[in-house]
């Protein structure tokens, strides 16, 4: 494997500083993390501690409650953004093609190891332990005896008590009979709405920066997404490819080059690939997402939250792991959806991520970056570098972006600054509805590694007068002080374009 190596740490690594009292945090990891919000995460001060804590993305997974429930929740979030002055973006998770079980009640369904159980497509049998009614005809047809499947709300790890393992004793016309080979408690409420449904009327109501487009299977899912996502007037709205499938796994690059940033699903992929498979696809994928410059989502990590207050010793390295592979977020499903600590899950998470970060061997990643580019590089990476490297050699405490698209401060991110980008967001001229396109753009970055949005204006009252350059630098300064980010005599990096040329300047703070 090329540059196997080169160590993953920086170096020296000292290991006297892992015995030394934790600071305090005074500003969330670099790395963003991204919380599903439910049944114990729906409430306005639930969610406003989760934001404090550091949750950077909020998810709606549609494979739990209805859209009214979701409604309730988002408008929750917006209340909790509000109130701690903070931007959320909205990531919209729909159910992929899987087979449903039709438990209409919502009543957990308990199975024993060593009992029979009947799958069958007769919705009008009531779901019980003895009989399952599911939304396919056809399965008696694509098993055969000895197969084996799964069903469960959530991904079977070995602990968990919520999925189930079934193997097929029998077809008889279109029922299975099936062998029970773990205990389990299946629950949940039936997903009664259809991906295309979910996304023109909630999705399309609450205009949604981010879909995360489950079971991505090659490059023209995501076109078809795409274009599905612009006849519903949603022209801004991201698309995460969730890679979560051998047939994801094959279309990787063809998924990478139409997507807008990549979701790493290991619980699922945990099923279709051997064990010992999934950290190898985990370090490649980040890796071409890295050098492609687009975002890339780590999930099932600290699965043990949902019912501990600590992770254990194997989850809280993998984060650590997950992080030095180059990730650009962790998401929590379970562990803030239904977990019993989804605000200590945030925050612990984003303590593992913080420590990570400080060990991380940035000036490798910078050249391997650097090397896939190539010469002569594109004007605007040259001049993205050329941030990063100068702050790197002034020991920058932030590099500020202007930015319209938020397309700079991700070229700025893709080479893994080791301080925050803050990115002020200007409006574009001429549009009427700046504010909202504005916002949705801002919001988005804050699914990127180490980028904090900012919304800019152009409004003179609110300007005070000041040149956008001048008014941009003290809205950057002015946060970076208030979340201890720069200090009196820390050297900032400005990056900023000018008609066709792009500017690096570098500018030292005051004392006030």
């Amino acid at each position: 494997m090329q540059g196997a190596s080169h160590m993953l740490l920086e170096e020296p690594l000292r290991l006297g500083s892992v015995l030394a009292p934790a600071k305090p945090k005074v500003f969330p990891s670099l790395t963003k993390i991204v919380g599903t919000l439910g049944p114990k995460s729906h409430s306005v001060d639930v969610i406003q501690e989760c934001l404090i804590a550091g949750m950077s993305v909020a998810r709606f997974d549609f494979s739990w409650m209805d859209a009214s429930y979701h409604q309730e929740t988002l408008d929750n979030l917006r209340k909790a953004a509000q109130n701690v002055k903070k931007l959320c973006p909205v990531m919209l998770d729909t159910m992929g093609p899987e087979i449903q079980v039709h438990n209409s009640s919502g009543e957990p369904i308990e199975l024993k190891a060593g009992n029979h159980v009947i799958i069958t497509p007769d919705l009008s049998k009531a779901p019980s332990a003895e009989i399952l009614p599911i939304k396919f005809s056809g399965l008696a047809k694509a098993v055969k005896k000895g197969d084996t499947f799964f069903i469960g709300q959530y991904l079977f790890t070995g602990s968990e008590t919520t999925s189930v393992w079934l193997e097929v004793l029998e077809t008889s016309g279109e029922n299975v009979n099936c062998l029970v080979k773990n205990t389990a408690t299946l629950a949940g409420p039936v997903f009664t709405m259809h991906a295309s449904q979910v996304i023109s009327t909630w999705g399309s109501c609450n205009n949604v920066d981010i879909i995360s487009l489950s079971h991505t299977r090659s490059g023209e899912d995501v076109k078809e997404l795409r274009s599905f996502l612009q006849s519903h007037n949603l022209h801004d709205t991201q698309i995460y490819a969730k890679v979560e499938n051998y047939e994801g796994l094959d279309h990787f690059d063809e998924i990478l080059e139409e997507a807008d940033g990549v979701i790493i699903s290991r619980g699922d992929l945990g099923i279709d690939l051997p064990p010992e498979n999934v950290f190898m696809f985990q370090k490649t994928a980040i890796q071409k997402c890295n050098l492609a410059g687009k975002p890339v989502i780590v999930t099932r990590v600290v699965d043990s939250m949902i019912d501990n207050l600590r992770p254990t010793r194997a989850e809280a390295t993998d984060v650590a792991n997950a992080v030095l592979d180059g990730t650009d977020g962790i998401l929590l499903g379970a562990e803030t959806l239904r977990g019993l600590y989804p605000v200590d899950a945030v925050n612990t998470v984003g303590r593992i991520c913080a420590e990570a970060e400080a060990v991380y061997n940035q000036p490798l990643q910078f050249k391997k970056v650097m090397r896939h580019v190539g010469e002569p590089m594109p004007h605007e990476e040259s001049v993205a570098s050329a941030a990063v490297r100068s702050a790197m050699k002034v020991k920058a405490a932030a590099i500020v972006v202007f930015t319209f698209s938020g397309r700079a401060a991700r070229l700025v991110a893709k080479y893994r600054p080791p301080m925050p980008v803050l990115a002020v967001v200007f409006p574009r001229n001429g549009l009427d509805q700046w504010r909202s396109y504005g916002t949705t753009q801002a919001r988005q970055c804050f699914a990127i590694r180490g980028v904090y949005p900012l919304m800019g204006s152009t409004d003179e009252a609110e300007t005070g007068g000041l040149t956008k350059e001048e008014y941009g630098i003290k809205l950057a300064l002015n946060y970076g002080r208030s979340v201890g980010i720069v200090k009196p005599f820390d050297r900032v990096i400005i990056f900023e374009k000018i008609g066709d040329s792009s500017v690096v300047k570098i500018i030292e703070c005051g004392d006030s």
